[in-house]
């Protein structure tokens, strides 16, 4: 409900931010992997930042794709042994390219804006 003269805390509550984190393994197994690790309705969250860690052991370099408000942003390449993470806006899904004999971690911190 909006005001009619102004707001102020009297009226017009001040919004909650809330910090989510998701983290997960993934593995390219012997023939590669695109796998969308999150997904949410568009504009549920004001935020994110988006970080692939990419095993030493690995063969080769790990890319990740955000699509978010503002277009696709990508994650990488992650080189073997090497962490990269981009933030983006409005964030509504992530997608990992894991080429064959690869695997990591990746970690997802998100916010959200919450009327009380």
């Amino acid at each position: 409900m909006g005001c009619s003269k102004g707001c102020n805390n009297a009226c017009c509550p001040t919004p909650e931010i809330f910090q989510e984190k998701i983290c997960g393994n993934f593995n390219g197994g012997t023939a590669g992997i695109e796998l969308m690790v999150w997904q949410a309705v568009p504009g549920d969250y004001f935020e994110g930042t988006f970080e692939i860690f990419n095993s030493a052991s690995s063969s080769g370099s790990v890319t990740g794709d955000i699509t978010a408000e503002m277009g696709e942003t990508v994650v990488g390449p992650v080189p073997q042994g090497n962490s990269v993470a981009n933030s983006v806006l409005e964030p509504s899904d992530f997608t990992i390219s894991a080429p064959p004999n690869t695997s990591g971690k990746f970690c997802i911190t998100l916010y959200k804006r919450v009327m009380p």
